[in-house]
C-alpha cells in the first residue's frame, strides 16, 4: 500500500504558517534497530542516481548499503524556498533497495513527473520509519517527534487514511489539533471537524531516521568517489 499525503504544497489553518523549513542538509534524531542507526547518506544519493537514470534512460547502480526491509517514504523538494516536488512511500515494511528505487514508479499523483532541468534544483529526503504504536487517543502524540498516520470514516462513511512525517507539523507551524484537522482535510474529510470527529479517529503514531541531501551534496560525493558529475 503506498500513500503519499506526507507533506503538504499550500496550506494554511486558522492563522498558522505555511511556510517551509529552508534548512540546509540535515539528518532527524536516529532511533536504531538491533542497536545500528538504519539510514545512512548512501541511501538518498542511491535516489538521486535512480532519478537521473530515469530521466536519461540507462540503468542505476546498485547500491551497497544494507537490504533489510523498512517502511519508508522519499520526498523531493525544490528550489531555494524547497517547494515540495513529490513525496511517496509506504507503510509496509519492504526491502531498502526495491523500496527506494520504486519510489519513482510509485507517482505521487498531485504532482506531474519531475523534468530533466528541474534536477540540479532538486533537494532529496529518505525516511526510514520505526516504532509504530497504537495511540491511546488523537492528541497521544507529540510534535516534532512523531509521525502520525489516522484512520477514519468520510462523509460518506467510506475508511479513509492519511499520514505526515514527523517534520511536518513543525515545518508549518502547528499544534496538535491543527495537525490532525489539517490530515482529515488532506485525506479528503469535506465536513464539519469538531471534537466529536477528532475522537473517532483511529491513530498511530511513529518515529523515523530522516537524512537530507541537496543536489550539491550528491555531485561533491560523486566527484569524490571518482564519478562524472550529472547535468
Amino acid at each position: 500500500m503506498t500513500s503519499s499525503c506526507c507533506g503538504v504544497k499550500k496550506q494554511k489553518l486558522n492563522n498558522s504558517s505555511a511556510s517551509v523549513s529552508n534548512n540546509g542538509p540535515s539528518a532527524s534524531p536516529s532511533f536504531h534497530k538491533n542497536g545500528y542507526t538504519v539510514a545512512v547518506p548512501d541511501m538518498v544519493f542511491y535516489c538521486f542516481d535512480v532519478l537521473h537514470s530515469h530521466l536519461h534512460t540507462y540503468e542505476a547502480p546498485k547500491p551497497a548499503f544494507t537490504n533489510d526491509s523498512f517502511p519508508l517514504f522519499v520526498t523531493w523538494k525544490i528550489g531555494r524556498e524547497r517547494r515540495l516536488r513529490g513525496c511517496i512511500g509506504t507503510f509496509a515494511a519492504i526491502n531498502l533497495h526495491t523500496g527506494l528505487r520504486d519510489t519513482l514508479a510509485m507517482k505521487d499523483s498531485r504532482f506531474v513527473p519531475i523534468a530533466k532541468e528541474e534536477f540540479p534544483k532538486l533537494h532529496c529526503s529518505v525516511s526510514i520509519l520505526t516504532k509504530f504504536e497504537e495511540a491511546d487517543d488523537y492528541l497521544d502524540w507529540e510534535v516534532g517527534c512523531h509521525g502520525i498516520r489516522i484512520e477514519f470514516l468520510n462523509d460518506k462513511g467510506h475508511k479513509k487514511t492519511a499520514t505526515y512525517l514527523p517534520e511536518v507539523a513543525t515545518e508549518q507551524g502547528w499544534d496538535r489539533i491543527e495537525t490532525i484537522d489539517s490530515l482529515l482535510r488532506k485525506g479528503g474529510f469535506k465536513g464539519t471537524i469538531n471534537t466529536e470527529v477528532r475522537k473517532s479517529i483511529r491513530l498511530t503514531r511513529y518515529c523515523s531516521e530522516k537524512l537530507s541531501i541537496s543536489y550539491c551534496d550528491y555531485i561533491a560525493n560523486r566527484q569524490k568517489n571518482g564519478q562524472h558529475s550529472h547535468q
